[in-house]
């Protein structure tokens, strides 16, 4: 029966590999790495530990998973890293740890992060999302379900993308993305719904409708945000309108960098 693990792949003998996993040449896996089943790691890929990668991922060659954070203020906490299942991470993507003791970075189900992208301590990456070449997450970024981010733009410490957002390339990301809009240009702005995006997620007619509303009253009407996100109590009870609500809200609270402004 031939091997699943190339004769020249270095691997700890305490990492945990299920007997389906497939690694490549010139692969280094640290201790404390678990790898659950069908998950392919292809060549010079290195994963050191803390880290836990689900199932049925692929890892492209020379990514590099799990090591310490790029933070001056780490001081070797045991912090960790975990990767859920379906997950496509190309050419020599970077995925850091987080850093303070008992922190975590932490990725969901079925995202695509295409080649070179960064991915700092302590972000959060929820399900279905997909990032282009070249991106730079910094730390503690939190990216919901199903956002797209164009190719070759940077995203500040601490910004928040809400979910169905749409990032245009290039962009200078320093703010907040509110969920469901095209977001694009240095300095990033709103510039509409990202209708595309809704519709190919399978939001009827009238959920959209709800969300247009949403968007002139936040973008369109001659009041404040705070009077804006108020007014989205009077639109409708849908459930993306309330979730665009939320988001604002906590965006507009105290610690938080707000969010991007639109042609207000």
């Amino acid at each position: 029966m031939q091997t699943l693990i190339h004769s020249t792949a270095v691997i700890d003998p305490e990492a945990e590999l299920h007997p389906s996993v497939q690694v490549g040449p010139y692969c280094v896996i640290g201790a404390d790495v678990k790898i659950a089943a069908d998950t392919i790691i292809g060549a010079h890929v290195v994963i050191s530990g803390p880290t836990e990668i689900g199932s049925g991922n692929r890892i492209f060659p020379g990514a590099v998973i799990g090591l310490e954070p790029q933070d001056l203020k780490y001081q070797g906490a045991n912090s960790w890293l975990k990767i859920g299942d379906n997950n496509i991470i190309r050419e020599y993507v970077t995925v850091n740890r987080a850093t303070g003791e008992n922190e975590g970075t932490i990725m969901g189900n079925n995202n695509l992060l295409m080649a070179y992208v960064h991915v700092a301590h302590n972000c959060e990456i929820e399900d279905g999302v997909v990032i282009a070449n070249n991106v730079a997450l910094a730390g503690h970024v939190r990216i919901e379900s199903r956002a797209v981010i164009g190719g070759v733009l940077g995203v500040h410490q601490f910004v928040h993308v809400g979910k169905m957002a749409m990032l245009g390339g290039m962009s200078r990301i320093d703010r907040d993305v509110p969920p469901y809009m095209l977001v694009e240009g240095n300095p990033a702005r709103v510039r509409s719904l990202n209708f595309v995006g809704l519709k190919r997620m399978g939001l009827t007619a009238i959920e959209i409708k709800f969300l247009k509303d949403a968007f002139r009253t936040l973008y369109g009407a001659r009041i404040s945000l705070h009077e804006a996100i108020q007014q989205l109590d009077k639109l409708s009870e849908s459930e993306y309108v309330g979730h665009l609500q939320h988001f604002l809200r906590l965006s507009i609270s105290e610690g938080r960098r707000g969010p991007i402004p639109g042609k207000r």
